[in-house]
């Protein structure tokens, strides 16, 4: 018998006297099925702040900074250098002349979130051009904010996640209560996750003096370097654009990468855990198998065909294992909402996660079951013969 047909045959014996050793190859699928259901559940926090972060981005619009933030929250710009950024070259105008580009301002506050606890909330205020500037905004219950008015609307992702959002309920600010007048959608972005109102309002409520970022609309797909030259020869605003798009996803990658180090750290320790499982059992299985192996080789089975048999066990229970981990993984974390700081989004599933669940399961096995099977191959028939 040739040898491909040696291991075809010597692996369906092993499948099949996986009945009789059902517990102990148990712990394999119950090891793999644990660590690779971490594992992908903790890397879906990544894809869905990418994801998230993808989605917030419009190539056709450009934010506005300091020139030495990274970040919104860690920008400042004082009100008279807003008019200057507003006027430069490569920003669309208006019929009337005017720029369409806003001035943008955030804070944060401690919110009690559903069913308990307690997280920050992002506070956006918008100027007059905040709408024509996001016309994925709309509003989908009670109204829009009047300028000038201490009025909030709530993004449908905050609402469900935090208690009193309601439209007509109040939310505490340093200078009294504001009522949430609407709710809006803008088609499951970042901004669905936070409170806005207008920008002047606001900052005079938090006794803020400086914006935290201008947004605009180019006035084409290349504008931006036109804008960028512009800004930077004025030294005295000391801000730079960037395209939005280009923005978020600079600005995920920090984080997306922090949630895969905590996965691959979390699951690494899992799977060196099967592996010491996957090991233990293949022994045992060539242990219970010793008669069966003498018998084979007796009969001119060749020892890599055994060593193959032992390997493709240990990878069709990691198989298993896998798919089970990651069947569970999708079932219960697939689309639920997570907060991460003031950050809402929705944990995602992939196929391609749970791909790399049962790659990270196979490889486990495998050196799990070499060295069983190094010791299946290297087993004399007489040494086998003798054990029974």
């Amino acid at each position: 018998m040739d040898t491909p047909r040696q291991i075809v045959t010597v692996t369906l014996l092993g499948f099949t006297s996986l009945r009789s050793r059902f517990w102990p190859s148990l712990v394999i699928v119950i090891g793999m099925a644990c660590a690779i259901g971490v594992l992908v559940s903790t890397l879906s926090l990544a894809v869905g702040y990418v994801q998230l972060e993808r989605r917030s981005g419009d190539p056709g619009r450009a934010i506005v900074l300091a020139a030495t933030a990274d970040s919104e929250g860690l920008s400042g710009i004082p009100r008279d250098s807003i008019g200057p950024i507003m006027d430069a070259p490569g920003i669309r105008k208006d019929p009337d002349g005017s720029s369409v580009a806003d001035a943008e301002f955030i804070s944060t506050f401690r919110a009690s979130r559903k069913p308990s606890g307690m997280t920050l909330l992002v506070l956006r205020g918008i100027g007059r051009k905040g709408l024509e500037l996001r016309p994925e905004l709309k509003i989908v219950a009670g109204r829009m904010f009047r300028p000038g008015a201490r009025e909030l609307i709530v993004g449908v992702a905050a609402q469900e996640q935090f208690d009193h959002l309601n439209v007509g309920e109040n939310v505490i600010m340093p200078d009294g209560e504001w009522p949430v007048v609407g709710s809006f959608s803008t088609g499951g972005d970042l901004l669905e996750g936070q409170l806005i109102g207008d920008a002047d309002t606001l900052m005079s409520a938090a006794r803020k003096k400086n914006f935290n970022s201008v947004l605009v609309r180019l006035d084409t797909p290349d504008s931006l370097d036109v804008l960028q030259q512009a800004l930077s020869a004025n030294a005295a605003l000391n801000v730079r654009a960037e395209r939005q798009s280009d923005y978020y996803q600079r600005t995920s990658q920090d984080t997306a990468g922090f949630f895969r180090a905590v996965a691959f750290a979390v699951g690494g320790i899992m799977a060196l855990g099967a592996l010491f499982g996957a090991l233990n059992t293949m022994y045992s299985a060539v242990a219970a198998r010793t008669q069966e192996i003498g018998t084979l080789r007796a009969l001119g089975f060749s020892g890599a065909a055994v060593a193959i048999s032992v390997i493709a066990e240990a990878l069709l229970l990691a198989l298993i294992g896998a798919l089970i981990g990651g069947a569970l993984a999708w079932l219960a974390f697939d689309g639920e909402r997570y907060a991460f700081g003031a950050t809402l989004f929705n944990l995602t599933v992939t196929l391609g996660l749970i791909g790399l669940g049962i790659g990270w399961a196979l490889i486990v096995a495998f050196l799990g079951g070499l060295l069983p099977a190094i010791r299946a191959a290297r087993l004399t028939i007489v040494e086998a013969l003798r054990s029974t």
